[in-house]
């Protein structure tokens, strides 16, 4: 403390949480790299798959809750997992990627395929889930209609009666 005041600390601030802008850059440059990278077809595909559905996804975000593990992981996929697993492959000589054992008799191509599958398959699992939390809404209002309303039994009418 000798010498200094607190204000000449420097100021550190924790980075926010990413925006619905942040993640679709995110995915932008995921597909800059892939076209830069003269990545395979297969991969191409497995790549837009999961960026359609964490797209999709995005706006059912603050639904599923801001914190919770499943935004949390749409989040993830879009800054983090998915461009890692493409950067890896990316670095590696195509050729060399491609047609190399590396992990038993699995090539990097095929790996990163596995983990765009993995990647892919949760994705698909969380918007599932979120689509469905919205049909039991709609299950569930239709159910109190049915109950506020019944059927009559000549179902012509709503069952409000004659007046």
């Amino acid at each position: 403390m000798r010498g200094r005041r607190a204000d000449d600390e420097p100021v550190v601030s924790a980075p926010g949480v990413p925006t619905e802008q942040d993640i679709l850059a995110a995915l932008n440059r995921v597909n800059a790299m892939l076209t830069e990278g003269n990545a395979p077809p297969v991969v191409i595909s497995r790549v837009v798959r999961i960026a359609r559905t964490v797209h999709q996804t995005l706006p059912r975000l603050k639904q599923m809750g801001l914190g919770s593990l499943e935004a949390y992981s749409v989040v993830a996929t879009a800054t983090d997992y998915l461009p890692e697993a493409v950067t890896g492959y990316l670095r590696l000589p195509r050729d060399w990627a491609d047609t190399r054992p590396i992990d038993g008799q699995k090539t990097a191509l095929m790996i990163l395929i596995e983990q765009l599958e993995l990647l892919g398959a949760t994705m698909d699992q969380i918007f599932d889930a979120a689509n469905r939390a919205d049909a039991q809404e709609l299950v569930a209002h239709g159910r109190f209609l049915d109950a506020k309303f019944g059927h009559s039994s000549t179902g012509g009418d709503l069952g409000l009666g004659a007046p």
